[in-house]
């Protein structure tokens, strides 16, 4: 059998077709057109398949997309669909395929240094809007907060990052990553919208204290990040560290349990 032809019953091998096809689809500079369908069709064909992958992740990471322009946007987006075997058939999974390509495939000494950090961070933004998890119910009772135990929502999520990422616009695009490192909390809320707040280094560390726990008090979670703070006077720490915590769980992303 040849060019997925046929095989050794004289049958056309459907598989081996499809695999020449699809070579062909994503990658046709480096693949050979089958020799039984017209070059118009062909061309239709890849067009057709290639703008789908285009504008959906268009969709999804708008912000890298304004920044990189035509000239930089489309050789990447050829680049991902030539090179990286999406293995997931949704098109809901095609983002995290394509982080993955960046994280682990995409090696380009003209890509600009924030471009995988700012790709996560509109991936997370997807990811939370369509996350299947239940959020929980703000709270406005937290007058005995301290001595109640703590969990950060599924629906929220910490986040570090070198560069500034929810700054990042066309007009505004760090080559180097400055002295601070940014931290935000991206939520869903109760009507289903995904916002971001940027928080403290302190608040970053209490939050992943109280990930780390199953449902720790709030006290001991605030006592651990003062210790670790070495200030002079941890109870500004945990009064601090307190009030903080009450702003987050009247924004659902703290659970009082």
């Amino acid at each position: 059998m040849k060019n997925g032809r046929l095989d050794a019953d004289g049958r056309v091998d459907f598989k081996s077709k499809q695999s020449e096809f699809a070579a062909y689809i994503r990658d046709p500079h480096n693949n050979p057109m089958p020799i039984d369908v017209e070059e118009r069709r062909m061309a239709m064909y890849r067009e057709l398949f290639f703008n789908n992958i285009e504008g959906f992740l268009s969709a999804n990471f708008p912000v890298l997309r304004k920044i990189q322009g035509d000239a930089q946007w489309r050789p990447l987006v050829q680049d991902f669909y030539a090179k990286h075997p999406c293995l997931s058939p949704y098109f809901l999974q095609i983002p995290a395929e394509f982080l993955d390509y960046l994280q682990n495939e995409r090696d380009s000494p003209e890509d600009l240094p924030f471009m995988l950090e700012l790709a996560h961070y509109e991936w997370v933004e997807m990811a939370l809007s369509i996350a299947q998890e239940e959020g929980i119910t703000a709270r406005q009772d937290l007058d005995n907060l301290l001595k109640q135990s703590v969990a950060v929502s599924p629906l929220a999520w910490p986040l570090a990052y070198q560069y500034p990422v929810h700054k990042i616009a066309p007009g505004v695009l760090p080559l180097e990553p400055p002295a601070q490192p940014t931290f935000l909390i991206v939520y869903r809320n109760s009507d289903d919208d995904v916002n971001f707040i940027e928080i403290t280094p302190l608040t970053y560390r209490l939050l992943d204290i109280i990930q780390e726990q199953d449902q720790p008090l709030a006290e001991a979670c605030l006592k651990q990040v003062a210790g670790e703070s070495k200030h002079p006077d941890p109870d500004i720490i945990i009064a601090g560290g307190l009030q903080i915590l009450k702003e987050l769980a009247e924004k659902a992303i703290i659970a009082v349990v």
